[in-house]
């Protein structure tokens, strides 16, 4: 089955070769976020709090363009700089989820002055 590459408008422009999203098999996944507000030049928030919900909302500029939501989300990767920001995180993250909640796999990471980074994999509609 083909994959489609796509950009988001408003998303952060990628660092690097890589899409925002790639449609595949049922599924958009997404590229790996920061914090970066493009609609803010490329500002960043001091707290890991603020910096999931910034990273959140890029993720649903490039969601929207499929039309889907943080509902549609069945996956999510997340990438903490310290895992002893795992509470103020959680916390903001819950903000934009409904159960049934995505699975989720958390882990720490070495980022380049970031606190946090996420991915995530939502289901298409069938039919």
């Amino acid at each position: 089955m083909p994959k489609t590459g796509f950009y988001a408008e408003g998303a952060p422009a990628p660092a690097g070769p890589y899409s925002h999203g790639v449609v595949a098999n049922g599924f958009l996944y997404t590229a790996g976020f920061g914090p970066q507000d493009a609609e803010n030049g490329n500002a960043i928030a001091d707290n890991v709090g603020d910096q999931t919900r910034q990273v959140l909302r890029n993720i649903q500029k490039v969601l929207a363009v499929h039309g889907l939501t943080t509902d549609d989300v069945v996956k999510s990767t997340v990438h903490l700089q310290d895992l002893g920001d795992f509470a103020e995180f959680n916390a903001a993250y819950e903000e934009f989820f409904t159960a049934p909640y995505p699975v989720r796999t958390t882990v720490g990471s070495q980022l380049a002055n970031i606190l946090v980074e996420i991915d995530v994999v939502a289901a298409l509609p069938q039919g």
